[in-house]
């Protein structure tokens, strides 16, 4: 009876391995097609419609060039704009007068505008593979802290649909994009920042 049962827990043992093992799999190929897909669409433009932590709602056009460029345009009423030139994030608030600044290597945004997911990178936190979404949660806390960005992508183009941003605090902002253009020619001017924004976010400063 004791062997019998020891060839039923090595035999369960070994299924729950395989099946472990097939899942691995699974996350690693689907990782590594996205991975190929980010590398093939360096350029995006498109719309958006962004969700803060309160349930506010704005929308705009936004423009994206990997690895590290960003520019959201919102639309009126909000006085918002967004710039991430590949080492700063700014943001202008037309209606202040004001720009804040903070470097890209601080904030998880820094995960979706990589060139590249890599299996290996410790930032990918979960995977979840269903048949209408595939989702990836990155973060770093040795980094970002408790902050990380949940990425989801349409599983059969792999196209990026949505990103969610979750704070160190647990609030969350999500953005929806659509009407995307692939590989498109985008202008640097648009992701431009002077040299001085660079120096005030390294001091972590606030200016007009």
């Amino acid at each position: 009876m004791k062997k019998v049962c020891g060839y039923i827990a090595i035999i369960g043992l070994s299924v729950v391995s395989v099946f472990s093992m097939a899942i691995a799999a699974t996350e690693e190929e689907m990782i590594n097609a996205l991975s190929n897909h980010f590398s093939s669409v360096p350029t995006m433009s498109g719309e958006f419609v962004q969700f803060g932590p309160n349930g506010e709602q704005t929308s705009g056009t936004f423009h994206l060039e990997r690895p590290g460029k960003l520019r959201f345009d919102y639309e009126d009423p909000s006085p918002l704009l967004l710039i991430s030139n590949g080492k700063t994030v700014g943001v202008r608030n037309s209606r202040l007068g004001t720009w804040s600044y903070i470097p890209l290597s601080k904030t998880p945004l820094k995960l979706l505008l990589d060139d590249r997911l890599d299996i290996n990178d410790n930032s990918i936190r979960s995977v979840s593979i269903d048949t209408d979404i595939t989702t990836i949660v990155l973060g770093d806390e040795r980094i970002f802290g408790d902050a990380e960005i949940t990425l989801l992508f349409d599983p059969e183009s792999q196209d990026l649909r949505q990103w969610t941003i979750k704070d160190a605090q647990g609030k969350e902002t999500s953005v929806m994009i659509f009407n995307v253009e692939k590989n498109v020619s985008i202008p640097g001017s648009l992701f431009k920042l002077n040299t001085a924004t660079e120096g005030r976010a390294k001091a972590g400063r606030t200016d007009k």
